[in-house]
């Protein structure tokens, strides 16, 4: 017998973004398809998967008598064709990718970003402290600068806006409302949407208590897995200090609004920490094998001059203290009766640690 998908679905439909998975003769492979929502498994209505709805035919079975299996058309989605021979594999298109991010090193940990919409070469840059530096990266692979995302207030991430308005002229600066950024010539809120080139959506995200205006910006395109840019909110493996906030306040941010984002979000932080932050991580979960092999992982790529970015938001939640005190078992390790009594007792021994 031949495993074949069968789906009848009938009109109207409301359509919802699912994980497909199918064995082949390379391997078990797992991608994105639009599936009907009224079929899906929702326990968890951010990552719905579909129900089972294979059934098994005779390989004569005319193709004619099966129901019709319509998916609507996704751009790097796998598309399911049942065909007239044994054992049907997906045919699946691999488009190129319509964004390109590029850190770019700064200062002694620091990183800027360039955002690149490949299609038309506009690109956003992520707090550009060293201007000229990050004006070079775009060169170097043929973008041009047409917008400054600044995530807060810190010389370290928004010290290089003004001379890039000087290098750049009538180039827009974006920064939070709350937050005096400098060099701004446009505030955002939380909510407030952007766009660079052709393909690349961004929504703002306030999310403060390292500084109080903080906004990290959430980017998506229709085919790509999305990123976000935290500054100095969420750190791989940390978070930052609650310079103008509270534990209340970093709690919400992380573990409510950059923690209610899609799993596969990429997370590109202000700062190369990781290495500290997961040997501070090992001391309060010593027992997390994710965590030991992060660490491991992190420490070639140090030795190697290379990057830790990006993390995922799925990963943090597996390695990041902070963003896992709503487990019982993290708040019982600190005697804590809630999420940010945990949150606000591990931020003060990191404070203090000496590692």
């Amino acid at each position: 017998m031949d495993l074949r998908m069968v789906m009848a679905a009938s009109s109207p439909v409301t359509w919802t973004s699912v994980k497909v998975c199918e064995s082949t003769e390379e391997g078990t492979q797992c991608d994105f398809a639009w599936w009907p929502q009224e079929l899906t498994d929702t326990k968890d209505p951010r990552f719905p998967t579909p129900k089972r709805l294979f059934s098994f035919v005779k390989p004569s079975t005319p193709l004619s008598s099966l129901p019709a299996c319509t998916l609507p058309r996704q751009k790097f989605a796998p598309e399911f064709e049942l065909e007239d021979k044994p054992n049907p594999v997906s045919a699946r298109r691999n488009p190129e990718p319509k964004m390109k991010i590029v850190p770019v090193a700064c200062l002694e940990d620091n990183y800027a970003y360039l955002i690149i919409d490949e299609i038309t070469k506009a690109a956003a840059a992520v707090d550009p402290v060293e201007p000229e530096k990050v004006l070079a990266a775009a060169s170097e692979v043929g973008a041009y600068i047409d917008c400054v995302l600044t995530t807060h207030h810190h010389w370290d991430h928004a010290g290089g806006n003004e001379k890039m308005r000087l290098l750049v002229p009538g180039i827009k600066v974006y920064g939070g409302s709350l937050d005096n950024v400098k060099g701004c010539t446009d505030q955002v809120e939380n909510g407030t949407k952007l766009s660079v080139g052709k393909e690349i959506e961004i929504l703002c995200l306030h999310t403060p208590c390292h500084t109080k205006g903080h906004i990290s910006y959430y980017v998506s395109t229709k085919e790509e897995d999305p990123a976000v840019f935290t500054g100095d909110t969420l750190f791989i493996a940390g978070c930052g200090r609650f310079f103008e906030g509270t534990a209340e306040q970093m709690y919400q941010s992380l573990c409510v609004t950059l923690g209610s984002l899609p799993k596969s979000t990429r997370v590109y932080c202000g700062h190369e920490y990781t290495v500290k932050n997961l040997q501070f991580m090992l001391t309060v979960e010593p027992e997390n094998e994710k965590t030991k092999q992060k660490l491991e992982w992190a420490q070639k790529q140090h030795e190697a001059n290379q990057p830790t970015v990006p993390s995922t938001i799925g990963d943090e939640f597996e390695i990041n203290t902070f963003m896992r005190v709503d487990l019982p078992e993290i708040q019982a390790k600190f005697g804590a009766k809630s999420p940010v009594e945990a949150l606000r007792t591990v931020r003060n021994t990191k404070d203090t640690w000496k590692g």
